[in-house]
């Protein structure tokens, strides 16, 4: 059973302050708690019903809890059986190798950040680096839309135009942009580089922009030319995909 208080606390964790003051971060439904189950992050509380239980998955951390219950803790409009509370990582500092990365300059909508993580883990990438002002990677959207990959890549928040001037100035760094790149269906591309992803309607920033030595456009082919920009994780996704059929 589990007592009104903590499920009061289980509830707050839908607010970033509640969960920056302790430290956790909460996981649900069943394919991410699989996911978080054969990771090494640390589980707090693993609320879920008795049904969920049945199937023989043991955690000494299980606390029984009801449907109803389970809906007052949950964030989705349909919680699904199992809801667990987790213990956020600090994420390793990155030091940039002759290996491919992402970098995402202010990326707020949480629904891109998560999938963008996904498409990370699935294109193979180990490490993301966020400027400050892109959506929080604990934030339940992030990490539902992560669908599980959260627990594979390293995310690193820092001041992103300090991080890019630290790095070696002939190493590859690209950034999609709408006008001035090269097509990248024609551009070279290299195992190792910097791919910055930048917000869908401001681009990346002008500081940012003085360190592109690589600019690529993903050309528009519709008649329609009045479609601006593409979502940030469809951008993401063409270009990774990209980058891993050639190189």
């Amino acid at each position: 059973m589990i007592s009104k208080n903590l499920l009061k606390q289980i509830a707050s964790y839908k607010q970033k302050k509640y969960r920056q003051e302790d430290k956790v971060f909460v996981v649900e439904g069943e394919k991410c708690v699989n996911e978080l189950l054969h990771s090494d992050f640390e589980i707090v509380y693993l609320c879920a019903t008795k049904k969920w239980f049945q199937r023989g998955i043991y955690s000494d951390k299980f606390i029984e809890v009801t449907e109803k219950e389970l809906e007052r803790i949950s964030n989705l409009t349909t919680p699904d059986k199992v809801l667990a509370v987790v213990k956020q990582k600090e994420s390793k500092r990155i030091e940039i190798k002759d290996e491919l990365y992402i970098a995402l300059d202010c990326i707020n909508n949480p629904g891109n950040l998560g999938t963008i993580i996904r498409l990370a883990t699935w294109f193979g990438i180990k490490n993301i680096i966020c400027n400050k002002e892109s959506a929080e990677c604990y934030n339940p959207k992030v990490v539902q839309a992560s669908m599980g990959a959260i627990f594979r890549v390293n995310i690193f928040y820092t001041e992103l135009d300090k991080f890019i001037n630290t790095i070696d100035k002939d190493f590859p760094i690209y950034c999609t942009v709408i006008e001035g790149g090269q097509n990248i269906y024609n551009a070279e591309l290299t195992k190792k580089g910097l791919i910055i992803i930048g917000n869908e309607s401001r681009g990346i920033n002008s500081e940012l922009r003085k360190r592109i030595n690589r600019p690529i456009t993903i050309p528009n082919f519709s008649e329609n030319k009045e479609i601006e920009s593409l979502n940030a994780s469809i951008a993401s996704a063409i270009v990774l995909s990209e980058f891993k059929r050639r190189v």
